[in-house]
């Protein structure tokens, strides 16, 4: 990379050419689908230059592809491409062969090389440490993938709560969310780190593992632990003193979340440490309708490790994935829109976004 591309890829700002650059570092151990005879174009630029396109606002593989054929010859060397010693030229992959090769990616690698590269780059542009770090777990569907037997690809990612997301795997169906929590995390530095999820990932097994790795949790419980929602109903929650009260105004509405605490002992739940009560007030400003939700949460953090105010910004925080993630993916990037139903062209597709996304966060 050029000295000035290394400049630039120093800033703060987001810069699409320098980020895809520094990011081919990472795609170094990105396994090849192709046989070894015939490679005529290596896969580092190819994936490279998919990455340079999306971070510049590409929404979709038609525009990945036309970008590639018509950028000048200075940009292909920053990514990777070379010129070929006869012709003197450089030359770039027919669309049709980026096309294949995307398809053929392997999903997990290129989300490993992606959530490397991120978590590099969050690390060289920080400026604090904080002693806590909150990290979403939540799946979306990609509507768009679906084909003739009704099935489409869904993701399940894992998102810090300041948007950068630290990992990402296929799984068959929703269903199937449970049992990919722990191979989504796995291999993460998970130190400090608070975990929140939606009830199907209140799972025991998963409490444990958290815990063996030094991460905590806020689960919500829900009727899928009917003993333990009923144990966490009963407390005295009137007697218990208020920790956090929010109010904000939006869309119409008003909205009032209080939230309590306790500490205990023992619960029935791995290395949970304390109770939590969430009551919702939500008014409609033009029904003038009121409606009250009440949520129960465990959470292994220790009593005073985390204020009221924080645990509270976790939970809302949870959300940040569906707003801040799938949301995004959706409306600028027209992710359920798109068409692309061969091989891991959606996930792929997918993976880049969620680098755009990551690095403008």
């Amino acid at each position: 990379m050029s000295s000035g591309l290394e400049q630039l890829a120093r800033a703060d700002s987001p810069q699409p050419l320098p980020d895809a650059v520094c990011l081919a570092r990472f795609l170094a151990d990105l396994p090849d689908p192709r046989s070894r005879r015939g490679r005529r174009f290596p896969l580092v630029p190819v994936v490279a230059a998919a990455a340079a396109v999306v971070l510049a606002g590409a929404r979709s593989l038609t525009a990945v592809l036309e970008w590639i054929a018509d950028v000048p010859d200075w940009v292909l060397r920053a990514v990777g491409f070379t010129t070929d010693p006869f012709t003197k030229k450089i030359t770039v992959p027919h669309p049709t062969t980026v096309v294949r090769l995307m398809a053929r990616l392997d999903g997990d690698a290129l989300d490993a090389a992606v959530s490397e590269f991120l978590q590099a780059r969050a690390a060289d542009h920080s400026e604090a440490k904080v002693r806590w770090r909150a990290v979403a777990v939540d799946g979306k569907q990609l509507r768009g993938s679906r084909v003739s037997d009704g099935k489409a690809v869904w993701l399940l990612a894992a998102m810090d709560h300041t948007g950068t997301v630290v990992g990402q795997r296929q799984i068959d169906a929703k269903s199937n969310e449970t049992p990919a929590f722990i191979p989504l995390l796995e291999g993460l530095d998970l130190a400090n780190v608070v975990v929140t999820a939606d009830a199907a990932h209140t799972q025991h097994t998963n409490g444990t593992w958290l815990g063996d790795r030094e991460a905590h949790y806020i689960a919500v419980v829900k009727g899928n632990h009917p003993t333990l929602l009923a144990t966490l109903k009963k407390l005295p929650w009137r007697d218990i003193a208020l920790d956090d009260k929010d109010k904000t105004t939006g869309r119409n509405r008003l909205e009032v979340r209080r939230l309590k605490t306790v500490a205990f002992r023992h619960l029935d739940y791995p290395g949970a440490r304390q109770a939590l009560q969430v009551v919702r007030y939500r008014k409609d400003l033009t029904s003038g309708k009121t409606t009250i939700q009440r949520l129960y949460f465990v959470t292994s953090l220790p009593s005073g490790a985390a204020t009221g105010a924080q645990i509270a910004d976790w939970i809302r925080g949870h959300w940040k994935s569906e707003n801040q993630l799938h949301h995004v993916r959706d409306t600028t990037f027209a992710e359920d829109a798109s068409k692309l139903r061969t091989g891991s062209l959606a996930r792929a597709m997918a993976t880049l976004r969620n680098l755009a996304i990551s690095i403008f966060r």
